[in-house]
């Protein structure tokens, strides 16, 4: 997990190395820079040592030297990739990295349809660059347009000091300076198939998310799991037990609040080695400007969500550099409570599909965003492709089923024998919720904007939506964490539970 920069069209050390700056917390472990022979461009990375801790720093470059890549991610194929590799290519490293470049010198820019992992990299050829990111945008990347430039980094606030155009670099999407933007991948529009069985679907699930799982434990360096207590991170944590001899959890929440006593129960049933983070008000007030800084997002939601989720990640930096996480079950398998009121399937089937397709700029900023402040790495094997793909064929009466209705059925039917029954039917709770964390900001930030400041406010911001006197809260507080916010604003996601047409 690492920073990636750069800048095509000339040589810029300065500018790069400013990039690169803004994100140290992305790779504290080392600083790569490679100016190109031909005046071309500058690509910088800074690296968060995952794979070939001692060996795999960037660039990295081909055999003959003509060719370097920086990269950003996890490549889980690259053991099947690498012996294939190595009958023509000699690698110069261990780094999964280093087989992203030597698919590129096979296969040119049809590279990314060899890749299983969650990526963004760029490849200098000569003249020409390649760009690229992972089919569901699990890992960052913008780009901006500046003076017949091309620059690119890893976060906003990277490119914000040189550059006023940025736009998201979308998920699924290559750019050859050949060729120019080019889509591999889009979440696929599948018909759900009800002719399979429910035992067999559950068959499946459970072995589908093992395989997730388990790939996503390729490391050289310790791995740990986030631990809310909820059905999604405890079922991530039972398979990963399953596969290490001991497995570091993490929680966070009020003292007493449900996550808090939940996952206490799941690390008991499991026997992980189990550490707690107890949130104050004093804390929430003290880095939440911090906390926006690091997400680069005002939303409401985000917000809410991203509290908990930096003080796991600052409490598991203090033990490993690989984080597993349980996001993306909500949206495969029918988690949010408003689901429950779309009755249509075929509608409902729908909404997930977008869910899923629209997670890259909100809960998956999140994670790389809260994760990254911490330089720790966030891995998802929900949304391995091949469990999105599953999701997509399974039938929507077999997600949300049962009197009263229960949100992710067949998912809790498919590991109710791996957990304790009370979390496996425990009631969904968002990580905000159940961690204790929105009741304590909306108390803290009451007295921070009153409903006529907040019309005020809203008044200079006609073009924004902003939902409450805390979300305004929250956007005067992106506004001075930048000092060019403006680039920024525009690429900001927003959290939307329900589109207007269901």
């Amino acid at each position: 997990m690492c920073g990636i920069s750069g800048i095509w069209n000339k040589n810029s050390t300065s500018e790069v190395k400013g990039m690169m700056d803004f994100m140290t917390h992305r790779g504290p472990d080392a600083r790569g820079m490679f100016n190109s022979p031909d005046n071309k461009g500058t690509l910088g990375h800074t690296r968060l040592s995952i794979m070939d801790p001692e060996g795999g720093d960037q660039p990295i470059y081909s055999e003959d030297k003509s060719k370097a890549i920086i990269a950003n991610g996890e490549i889980y194929n690259f053991p099947k990739l690498r012996p294939e590799l190595a009958k023509e290519h000699t690698f110069s490293t261990t780094s999964d990295s280093e087989a992203i470049l030597h698919l590129y010198e096979e296969h040119g820019p049809s590279v990314v349809n060899h890749l299983d992992g969650m990526f963004t990299f760029a490849i200098a050829d000569g003249s020409d660059i390649m760009l690229a990111r992972d089919p569901i945008g699990i890992k960052s990347l913008y780009y901006g347009k500046c003076k017949g430039q091309l620059m690119f980094a890893s976060e906003l606030k990277a490119i914000a000091p040189y550059c006023d155009d940025i736009n998201e670099f979308m998920p699924g999407t290559y750019y050859h300076s050949k060729e120019g933007f080019n889509t591999f991948y889009s979440v696929p529009d599948l018909q759900p198939d009800s002719s399979v069985s429910i035992e067999d679907y559950i068959k499946e699930i459970r072995e589908t998310l093992e395989a997730a799982v388990v790939k996503r434990l390729m490391s050289d360096v310790p791995v740990g799991a986030f631990l809310s207590g909820g059905l999604d991170s405890s079922i991530i944590c039972a398979i990963a037990r399953k596969h290490l001899t001991e497995l570091h959890t993490f929680s966070v929440g009020l003292e007493g609040s449900p996550d808090i006593e939940a996952a206490r129960i799941v690390s008991r049933h499991l026997d992980t080695i189990h550490h707690e983070y107890i949130l104050t008000r004093e804390e929430l007030t003290r880095q939440l400007p911090e906390i926006i800084y690091y997400l680069e997002s005002f939303d409401q939601d985000l917000v809410r969500s991203a509290f908990p989720c930096y003080f796991t990640s600052k409490l598991a930096s203090d033990h490993v550099k690989v984080i597993l996480t349980g996001e993306g079950a909500d949206e495969l398998f029918a988690g949010y409570t408003y689901y429950k009121d779309i009755m249509d399937e075929a509608l409902l089937h729908n909404e997930l599909r977008r869910s899923v397709s629209s997670l890259h700029n909100i809960n998956l900023q999140r994670v790389d965003r809260m994760t990254m402040a911490h330089s720790i790495e966030g891995r998802v094997p929900f949304l391995d492709l091949t469990m999105i793909e599953l999701g997509q064929r399974i039938p929507a009466a077999y997600k949300l089923k049962g009197e009263p209705v229960v949100e992710k059925w067949i998912l809790r039917k498919a590991f109710e024998d791996m957990l304790p029954h009370d979390i496996v039917w425990r009631k969904k709770e968002q990580f905000d919720e159940g961690s204790g964390s929105a009741d304590l900001l909306e108390e803290t930030l009451s007295s921070s904007m009153s409903e006529s400041e907040a019309s005020a406010y809203r008044s200079k911001w006609p073009d924004i939506i902003l939902r409450s006197p805390e979300e305004c809260h929250y956007h005067k507080l992106f506004m001075s964490a930048f000092d060019n916010p403006e680039p920024l604003l525009k690429n900001v996601g927003r959290w939307s539970e329900r589109p207007e047409e269901i």
